[in-house]
């Protein structure tokens, strides 16, 4: 039996980014991306600029993917790790699927970003590009077309927004258990950094290095997919 796994999205990223992940073949776990809205199908719709209210907004989404209930995991790399968190007090709150386990990839549970590296308040378009290439390690070629990157800067910058002003509202450990993920030559999120979840959590942690950068889970997502896999099986 395959556990859902509910995936969010990096910064800039959509749902078709763990599209490819349904075809790696990895058995125990069924791959059901969410798509926040100023990208992809919903490019025309406003972005959000708040990971509460993103982790809330997402909620009909999540009841129509799983209108039956049951149990369900979460993964989110970098912003999405964020979003992953929030979406999960909010199912717990919501007495909805039953959360056997929280993935979180590639972010401390609070973004440290002084003020000099920040990306939020640039205006110069490529300065931005730039300097979020810096943090991220990796930018969508898209944003190389002039037509595309007209389109897609305004959910990035809503994105990248979301990212560094993000606080935690709740301090309450979560009843679920948090697996930390970081590739192993990452610069941007170091050991200690993916083991800042542990505070979240009072129903058992562990902290995970696979090979790769920050972008591991593009490079190679099956030894992720395993992961998840084997931890789902488990629960």
């Amino acid at each position: 039996m395959s556990t859902p796994l509910l995936c969010l999205p990096f910064a800039g990223a959509g749902a078709s980014f763990y599209t490819a992940w349904e075809s790696v073949g990895v058995a125990g776990v069924e791959v059901l991306p969410l798509l926040l809205p100023g990208r992809e199908r919903r490019v025309l719709e406003d972005p959000y600029t708040d990971v509460h209210e993103a982790a809330e907004g997402l909620l009909p989404q999540v009841f129509d993917l799983l209108p039956d209930g049951g149990p369900v995991a979460l993964f989110g790399h970098c912003l999405g790790a964020l979003v992953a968190h929030e979406l999960t007090r909010q199912l717990l709150d919501a007495d909805g699927p039953r959360v056997t386990r929280l993935f979180v990839s590639g972010t401390p549970v609070m973004p440290d970003t002084p003020p000099e590296r920040r990306a939020t308040g640039i205006r110069d378009d490529a300065l931005f590009l730039e300097r979020v290439k810096g943090f991220a390690g990796y930018r969508h070629a898209a944003f190389e077309e002039p037509e595309m990157r007209e389109l897609l800067l305004p959910s990035l910058r809503a994105d990248v927004h979301m990212h560094e002003t993000y606080r935690p509202q709740e301090r309450k450990p979560l009843p679920v258990p948090v697996t930390a993920v970081r590739g192993r030559d990452d610069a941007l999120a170091s050991l200690d950094d993916i083991r800042s979840w542990q505070e979240i959590t009072n129903a058992g942690f562990e902290a995970v290095e696979l090979p790769g950068e920050h972008m591991y889970l593009a490079e190679s997502p099956r030894s992720l997919l395993e992961l998840i896999a084997a931890r789902c099986a488990a629960a």
